[in-house]
This record gives C-alpha cells, sequence and structure tokens, in this order.
C-alpha cells in the first residue's frame, strides 16, 4: 500500500491533533520527537489502523524504554476489525459460519501486534475503554494449545480478563493492536 501525499498529511494532522488532545498518555515527548521517528512504512501501518477505527496514538508502558508505541485508543474497539476469530487456525477449523478473518491473522497483515494482558491493563490507566465492548490480547501459548483465547473488557470501572473457545466471534469484539517504531 502507498499514501499519496493528501492522505499522509491528513493522517498526520489527525496524529497530531490526537497526540496534542491526550498528553497523559506519553507525559515527556513532544509531537517533533514523534515526527522524527516517522518512517513511510510505519505511516501506512498508522493509516491503517486509522481507518479501520483504532485512533492510534502514542502510550508510553515503559518510560525506560526509547521506543515510541502507538496504541489503538478508540474508546470502544476498533469498528474495522469486529466479528474476527483469535488466529487463523481457528478460522480454519471452522466448518461453517466463518467469521471474515482472525484477530492475528488481520494484525500481521496491518503490521501490527495485539496488546497482551499487562499492556491492555495499563492502557486503561489513560482512559476507560471497552465498556461496551471487548479486544482479544495475546494469549498464552499454554491456553491457545487447549483451544482457548482470552479477552478483556472494562465494565463497572474494573478490567476483566476472560477466555472464549480461539473460534468464536462476536459483533462488539475485535482487538487492539499496537506498533513499536
Amino acid at each position: 500500500m502507498k499514501l499519496n501525499a493528501t492522505q499522509q498529511q491528513n493522517l498526520l494532522e489527525t496524529l497530531k491533533t490526537r497526540f496534542e488532545k491526550n498528553m497523559n498518555r506519553h507525559k515527556g515527548i513532544s509531537w517533533t520527537e514523534v515526527l522524527g521517528k516517522l518512517k513511510s512504512e510505519s505511516i501506512v501501518v498508522l493509516y491503517q489502523m486509522e481507518e479501520t477505527g483504532g485512533e492510534p496514538d502514542v502510550v508510553v508502558f515503559d518510560n525506560k524504554s526509547k521506543h515510541l508505541i502507538f496504541v489503538d485508543c478508540a474508546e470502544e474497539s476498533p469498528k474495522g476489525r469486529r466479528s474476527l476469530c483469535y488466529d487463523d487456525d481457528a478460522l480454519n477449523s471452522r466448518k461453517e459460519n466463518k467469521p471474515k478473518g482472525s484477530a492475528q491473522g488481520t494484525a500481521t497483515k496491518m503490521g501490527v501486534e495485539l496488546l497482551n494482558e499487562e499492556e491492555y491493563r495499563t492502557l486503561q490507566k489513560y482512559g476507560a475503554f471497552d465498556v461496551k465492548t471487548s479486544s482479544w490480547i495475546k494469549t498464552p501459548n499454554n491456553i491457545r494449545e487447549l483451544g482457548g483465547a482470552i479477552f478483556c473488557d472494562r465494565r463497572f470501572n474494573t478490567v476483566f480478563t476472560y477466555h472464549n473457545g480461539a473460534e468464536s466471534y462476536y459483533a462488539a469484539r475485535a482487538f487492539r493492536g499496537k506498533l513499536v517504531i
């Protein structure tokens, strides 16, 4: 995918506005610093995150890291990534009523990773996310090997972690991706 100049400029303006509006997510980081690290490949990934409803923004998970981490910060799970099962193995195991794809497969195609549980919980410190929806998160191998997958949401001002069969999919569940630069 290649972006034209207008698409790229519009995206950067959107990202800058969101960045400046949500400084609590990235204290100590300037927009100039962010711009200096963005390359054409990462801009394309951010464009895909934005186009699928993720509303990416820089989020600090670890103050020691010198990497920029963009995370989907839409209040609810990204609309353009809902109704996906967990991974391609789960997708291929369904005989009928297959979803349009998988969270892991879509994330890989986009160039992002699913948040793990610790990252999801850290994101929740910056706002109330997934109060009506839920998001698949990176599932530990021991759970996935048994056919399960985990997801999180926020209800009653508390973050919950749940399990489902990896082949399940719901209209209100997507995934939140991260891009490390």
